[in-house]
């Protein structure tokens, strides 16, 4: 799952995959080799990294989160990619027309608009399949399909244009 994490003005991707009963961890593609162990129930956690240990003290909830690392607090904003994903549909929302572009990987699994189309805001355009879920992606304003970029079937990747809405 990828998270991205906000500190003051500075973002980072972070990746974090199980496998084989282990934590892989990536930072911004830089693969990092660490563990942890929750101490108590209260938030306290130790976190190894190249045989140093870090005592952690986090509080907060899924998407805001304060750290407190050797007297230093860090406040953290946490979004994953779905969390991402939808923040930006919000925030295409209020931009409006244009290019609508993928905010995350998946297949086109169905178009639901034809070129030349009027839409209203709001109205679904396509539908996107990512993370084995079913998206509808929706127009974040009213106007006219000029153009459509995909095809049903079709991969996507991250910023990819799905159509342009004027």
């Amino acid at each position: 799952m990828k998270y991205f994490v906000v500190c003051g003005d500075h973002e980072v991707q972070v990746e974090v995959e199980e496998h084989l009963g282990q934590r892989l961890v990536r930072v911004n593609g830089e693969h990092f080799e660490l563990s942890y162990s929750e101490i108590d129930s209260l938030g306290q956690v130790a976190v190894q990294k190249d045989g140093e240990t870090y005592a952690l003290s986090m509080e907060g909830d899924t998407e805001q989160v304060r750290v407190t690392l050797a007297g230093h607090v860090y406040s953290l904003t946490l979004e994953d990619e779905r969390e991402r994903a939808a923040h930006e549909a919000v925030r295409a929302a209020d931009r409006g027309r244009g290019p609508l572009r993928a905010v995350m990987p998946g297949f086109v699994a169905e178009l639901l608009v034809t070129a030349g189309e009027t839409v209203e805001a709001g109205a679904p355009l396509l539908v996107l399949e990512a993370m084995k879920m079913q998206n509808e992606i929706s127009a974040p304003a009213s106007g006219v399909v000029q153009s459509i970029a995909v095809a049903p079937g079709q991969a996507v990747k991250t910023g990819d244009v799905f159509l342009t809405l004027e």
